[in-house]
């Protein structure tokens, strides 16, 4: 697909066609707008034709609007993959919410995404594009960029996925492209400890957050599968490597869960374990998913336990819940569609 491409890529793959180098600069501008092959105008017919295998295809297949504002699509590709993506609208600007795989295979309890196991990778144009066809809606192209901050939480593991998300961290940050900071992206996993110490490896400088959710490996393990494969001794070491070659602090993502993970003694153990980290805990009331029996904490519960945390000498935030209403809130994308009327 050519959204995978570079503009560089791109002059490359017209060459091929015996076409003159800007129409790749040109086709490349114009998926940077999020047009398809049909709005492109400054094409002829015959470019057209011979690109068109090559250019992308979607249809939004659904676009729900919470009643807060958040905005979440549910995206469809040639092959029927069907991914959903979100909007978040912020004092300060928008930030999309990109899934990086079709489902998830790590099996965690309490979301959605995992429902029906993993289907697919996207390519890093696939997951370009969740950004740009937003970009699009929101009035902006490449040059007066509408979205300001990306965030990979969204369906799948993006370290899973680690050569398409990193292809699209590249592309993202292209000063050609939309040119977002890796400062303004932030990318969410469940803690592959040697694929985070291969970003840091690889000069990667995003926020990090790590998907947490328990003060121990025996109550991760009843809630996340990927505790079996790595302790959380074993993610703070890569968490503390990542630190060092980066500087970027971590934030550790911690869904409150009643009587799981939520007790004060719960949180005083977290407290002892991040102690004297440069970290910033982001507590998460669970949202629901009806397919499961978890039950978050309230809202007034949470803010008390995340002061708790902050007396161990832990810096801690209550995340606000945005798009809950159309499932659009975290742990509530699906790789079908959900939500809304």
């Amino acid at each position: 697909m050519l959204l995978d491409f570079n503009q560089e890529e791109l002059t490359k793959y017209v060459e091929e066609f015996a076409l003159p180098k800007f129409r790749g600069k040109q086709i490349f501008d114009a998926l940077q707008k999020g047009k398809t092959l049909e709005e492109i105008s400054n094409l002829p017919k015959d470019v057209k034709n011979k690109i068109e295998n090559d250019y992308p295809k979607w249809e939004i297949v659904k676009l729900l609007e919470s009643k807060d504002g958040t905005k979440k699509m549910a995206l469809k590709f040639p092959d029927g993959s069907l991914v959903e993506s979100v909007l978040l609208s912020y004092k300060y600007g928008n930030t999309v919410c990109v899934s990086t795989q079709v489902g998830c295979r790590m099996g965690c309890k309490f979301c959605a995404s995992t429902l029906g196991g993993l289907k697919r990778n996207l390519s890093a144009g696939e997951i370009l594009l969740q950004v740009l066809i937003f970009n699009k809606l929101l009035g902006g192209n490449e040059k007066t960029r509408k979205v300001t901050n990306v965030v990979l939480m969204g369906s799948g593991e993006p370290l899973d996925n680690y050569e398409n998300v990193t292809k699209f961290l590249k592309l993202i940050s292209d000063k050609n492209g939309l040119n977002i900071s890796e400062r303004n992206i932030s990318l969410s996993t469940c803690g592959l400890c040697e694929k985070i110490r291969k970003l840091a490896d690889d000069n990667f400088k995003v926020t990090l957050t790590i998907s947490l959710h328990a003060p121990n490996d025996e109550i991760r393990k009843k809630i996340m599968p990927i505790a079996n494969a790595y302790k959380i001794k074993d993610i703070l070491s890569a968490c503390d490597y990542y630190f060092e070659k980066t500087g970027r602090r971590v934030i550790f993502e911690y869904a409150l869960i009643e009587n799981v993970n939520s007790s004060e003694e719960n949180i005083k153990e977290l407290g002892r374990v991040l102690k004297g980290r440069s970290c910033l805990v982001n507590f998460i009331p669970l949202n629901s998913v009806k397919e499961r029996n978890l039950l978050g904490v309230p809202r007034k519960r949470a803010y008390f336990l995340s002061s708790l945390l902050e007396k161990e000498g832990v810096n801690s935030t209550v995340r606000r819940t945005m798009g809950e209403d159309i499932e659009g809130a975290c742990g509530q994308l699906r790789n079908k569609l959900g939500g809304g009327q």
